[in-house]
């Protein structure tokens, strides 16, 4: 791998979507991120879809395990087995960072706290991404409940702001209440790494699904503050800047942003109603906000005469503006290929499988390389053999507990 982490090396104990995604990234800018997976494995490789049946080959995976395991290595350790916590300790020993996501006190049970690491290992950085967060940075009453994407969606409000009205909650589609909180937990642990190379002493750092949710809905938090009411569903409008919306096309939908007074003018002018941007009642983003039905009202009747290429191809570089995209869209936009958002990747299953590639793009630097997910233990032997005196066990083997 070459990137600017080149060097670092993370250990990483976390399975399904939060956790991986967090690593994913630390890996794609350079990070040595060794996957240690008990003998049954992240219980995300079964999960599709899979490839050319792939779902019937054990040693194989489906798509989501895919895509967020890229640039790993795997090796089956049993951390119940005495021996394997040995060797983990080792694996520690040439360590920056350990990540895990287990619930609050699992790691403890295992001997494996991080007041226990941090007396052998006082370098490492710890990273504990939970639905609830750590009792040590914060002891939530829920602390003991287990966490998926679509519940912290719903306890950090984001639920509560998305959808038609406030009698239909809606979910967003991608898991945001897992990605979001990763993404942060990488930009703690980063600084965590960067405060320990000057200290020598590492840092547990604590990230809760639940209140990254809540910092991702941050408007929320100050609607309610100032006007004493919790902000409801609206579609696809904003509460507070208008027009900010979608809208209906001759051929499907666009979303459109003119909150700003001049956007509004250059919009009206591309509409031909240039009256509409010297009218009292549409001529500021209050105004606007007052009288919104006949703001969208007006501008779908313009949009909707026109098929959406037209569309943006008339508000493109004047007003924001952009397609609808489904997947298939995205993959034939030139954007997309430009930028390698999507790249492609070796799969089990004998044929290459496309994968969103990462977004974080380095001034001069190469392009990551994008090593598929691995095999269940698959550097097991290669890893082991990298620590010199700890004998090594067969990839995937069941360990004695």
């Amino acid at each position: 791998m070459t990137g600017p982490l080149v060097g670092l090396r993370v250990i990483d104990l976390t399975q399904v979507l939060a956790g991986p995604y967090c690593t994913m990234l630390l890996a794609d800018l350079g990070a040595d991120v060794i996957k240690v997976e008990g003998p049954a494995g992240d219980m995300a490789r079964g999960w599709g879809p899979h490839p050319d049946n792939a779902e019937n080959d054990a040693a194989s995976y489906g798509g989501y395990f895919a895509s967020v395991n890229r640039n790993k290595r795997s090796i089956c350790l049993n951390l119940k087995d005495t021996a394997d916590r040995e060797r983990f300790h080792a694996l520690l020993e040439s360590a920056d960072v350990l990540v895990e996501n287990y619930r609050a006190g699992v790691m403890d049970k295992l001997g494996l706290s991080w007041e226990s690491l941090h007396c052998r290992h006082p370098k490492l950085v710890y990273a504990g991404i939970r639905g609830f967060g750590d009792p040590r940075t914060g002891d939530s009453p829920y602390r003991d409940f287990p966490a998926f994407d679509i519940i912290a969606q719903a306890m950090g409000g984001l639920m509560s702001v998305t959808g038609d009205d406030a009698a239909h909650p809606m979910k967003v589609g991608p898991g945001i209440g897992d990605i979001f909180p990763a993404v942060l937990a990488a930009v703690g642990i980063l600084a965590a790494v960067r405060e320990a190379d000057n200290t020598g002493v590492g840092r547990f750092v604590d990230v809760a699904l639940y209140d990254a949710v809540l910092a991702l809905s941050e408007r929320i938090v100050y609607q309610h503050s100032i006007t004493g009411h919790s902000p409801e569903p609206q579609g696809n409008s904003h509460p507070i800047l208008c027009p900010y919306g979608v809208v209906a096309t001759g051929t499907g939908a666009v979303a459109l942003a003119a909150p700003s007074d001049s956007h509004w003018r250059r919009l009206a002018e591309i509409m031909g109603r240039p009256e509409l941007a010297t009218d009292p009642r549409y001529m500021t983003n209050d105004a606007r906000l007052r009288n919104a039905a006949d703001v969208y009202s007006a501008v779908q009747a313009w949009t909707r005469s026109l098929p959406t290429d037209a569309v943006i191809d008339r508000l493109g570089g004047q007003v924001p503006c952009g397609p609808v995209n489904t997947a298939a869209d995205i993959a034939r936009d030139d954007h997309v290929a430009v930028r390698r958002m999507i790249v492609e990747v070796d799969h089990p299953a004998g044929r290459p499988i496309q994968i969103a590639g990462c977004p974080i793009k380095l001034a001069g630097a190469a392009e990551p390389r994008y090593n598929r997910a691995p095999l269940l233990g698959e550097h097991t032997d290669e890893v082991l053999a990298e620590l010199g005196s700890y004998p090594s066990t067969e990839p995937g083997e069941t360990l004695p507990v």
